[in-house]
C-alpha cells in the first residue's frame, strides 16, 4: 500500500446482492482521478448464499488488483421492501468482512451524505449524481451504471470528507 500522504487509492463500494457498484480513484495532491469503475452482478437463479459469496470473492479479486489504501461504503438506508433491505444488508455485511480481511480501513455514508457532498443537494437524482461524477472525474462520459456511478461518488465523499 501507499504511504505517501500526497497519494491516496480509494475503493468505493454501493452495496447489493444483484448488482454491487465498485469505484475506484486515485487522489494526488487533491484531485481525484477514476483508476477502475465496474459494477458486480449476481444471477437472481442463484441461491443467497452462493449470490454473496460470488460478491466476495469478485471484491477481492479488485482489491488484490487495485490495492486500495483504504474504504468507503454506502450505508443502507430504511426500505419499505423488508425483503430488499435484508437482501442489501446481507450484502454489506460480506463486504465489510472481505475489506477487514484485506485489513482495509473503512468509513460508511448514507446516501443523503453523499449526495450532499458530491451534488450539493442531499435528495439529488440518479442522472445528477452520474452527470457530477463525471464533470468531477473529468470522464470522456457517463458512467452508465448507476450502482457504478454511486460507487465513484462513495469513494469521493471518503476524498473530502473526514472520517467519522
Amino acid at each position: 500500500m501507499r504511504t505517501s500522504k500526497a497519494h491516496e487509492r480509494i475503493i468505493g463500494i454501493d452495496p447489493g446482492v444483484e448488482r454491487m457498484g465498485v469505484g475506484i480513484i486515485d487522489v494526488t495532491r487533491g484531485v481525484p482521478q477514476c483508476v477502475h469503475v465496474t459494477c458486480v452482478t449476481t444471477s437472481k437463479k442463484l441461491d443467497q448464499s452462493v449470490r454473496i459469496e460470488q460478491l466476495a470473492e469478485q471484491l477481492s479479486a479488485i482489491i488484490k488488483k487495485y490495492k486500495p489504501d483504504r474504504a468507503a461504503v454506502e450505508k443502507l438506508f430504511f426500505s419499505h421492501n423488508v425483503k430488499t433491505a435484508m437482501s442489501v444488508a446481507e450484502a454489506r455485511g460480506v463486504i465489510l468482512l472481505t475489506l477487514r480481511q484485506w485489513k482495509l480501513p473503512v468509513t460508511e455514508w448514507t446516501p443523503q451524505q453523499i449526495k450532499q457532498h458530491v451534488t450539493g443537494y442531499g435528495n439529488a437524482d440518479k442522472k445528477q449524481i452520474q452527470t457530477t461524477v463525471k464533470l468531477i472525474l473529468r470522464l470522456p462520459r457517463t458512467v452508465k451504471s448507476d450502482d457504478a456511478a454511486d460507487a465513484l461518488a462513495v469513494a469521493l465523499t471518503a476524498q473530502q470528507l473526514p472520517p467519522r
